[in-house]
């Protein structure tokens, strides 16, 4: 899902408005003088000149009138996501934002963290250096994470490979874990607010919002109120970046533990460097040592074991 924001003069905004108003919705929210809702996009107009066009559809309708305002084409802001349709000004709201690391690593835990940035910390936030983990390093991540968990109310979980494992053998999909584990981090860190609330809770998405409700049926307390699902979630509001930050950081330092338990580094991701040290620890110190520090049912094991029986003495 696209969202685009152009700045538009009034002479603009009434002809986008007139375009659109066989389109048009009732939209009571601050600062809004006009909504549209077509099949593919949301047009909303803003009192402050602001434009704002969300849906599959936004790019198509936001390039008709990027040339015809003050904003350039070059310079429209885009976050490309998808998910729930956000509301307006949405990364300038106290959000709860949840998000996992370590589901596609073959060494190492699943790690989930939930974090609440109130609006009045959301400047705090951005001057500590957070943004997308994607574009930061390890080592930087690391650095800010003392600062982040100082400053911000959180909640990070750690499924450590021998429950993950067991979990997987009875039968439990990665998706279901993860979704008990952002309910929970959910579910304790608003105790730890509480009385406060966040406008709304949002969750990096990794299902749709029926599968993800459908993995929870059973579970004595659902987090239900407020929640939204987007993709690419880091983008839209700090405290998603944030979560993502100090998952990440759990998950660095549970693989520092990993690999000072079993005397080697242990590689990131599930690519061929991965077997081959797999394969080394399988050789030295069994499969057990193995099982306890991998998720054992990813075709790494396999891969692992052929290795292992090609360099083993006839």
């Amino acid at each position: 899902m696209s969202t685009i924001v152009l700045n538009l003069n009034a002479t603009v905004q009434k002809e986008v408005m007139s375009t659109y108003s066989r389109h048009m919705v009732e939209r009571k929210a601050p600062g809004v003088i006009f909504a549209a809702k077509m099949p593919d996009c949301a047009i909303t107009v803003y009192r402050s000149g602001k434009v704002m066009f969300q849906g599959n559809g936004g790019d198509r309708e936001a390039e008709k009138w990027s040339q015809g305002g003050i904003t350039p084409a070059s310079s429209v802001k885009k976050t490309t996501s998808k998910g729930d349709l956000l509301p307006p000004n949405f990364a300038d709201l106290s959000v709860v934002g949840s998000d996992e690391t370590g589901t596609g690593d073959y060494f190492g835990p699943i790690t989930v963290a939930a974090v609440y940035v109130p609006k009045e910390r959301i400047q705090l936030v951005k001057e500590l250096g957070v943004k997308d983990s994607k574009m930061l390093t390890d080592d930087y991540m690391r650095k800010i994470a003392p600062d982040l968990k100082a400053s911000l109310h959180h909640h990070v979980l750690i499924l450590r490979n021998p429950k993950y494992n067991a979990m997987q053998a009875s039968g439990m999909s990665q998706g279901k874990m993860k979704a008990k584990l952002h309910n929970q981090a959910l579910m304790k860190l608003l105790q730890k607010i509480a009385p406060d609330k966040p406008d709304h809770i949002l969750i990096d998405q990794f299902a749709e919002r029926n599968t993800y409700y459908n993995y929870l049926k059973g579970d004595k307390e659902v987090v239900r109120d407020q929640v939204l699902f987007a993709t690419k979630a880091e983008q839209l509001h700090v405290a998603v970046a944030a979560a993502s930050i100090l998952a990440r950081c759990a998950f660095l330092n549970e693989m520092d533990k990993l690999s000072k338990l079993v005397g080697t580094t242990l590689p990131k991701g599930a690519g061929p460097k991965v077997d081959e040290v797999a394969a080394q620890i399988l050789l030295a110190q069994g499969e057990e040592a193995l099982n306890n520090i991998t998720k054992w049912h990813f075709a790494n094991t396999g891969k692992a074991s052929r290795i292992a029986s090609k360099s083993r003495p006839l």
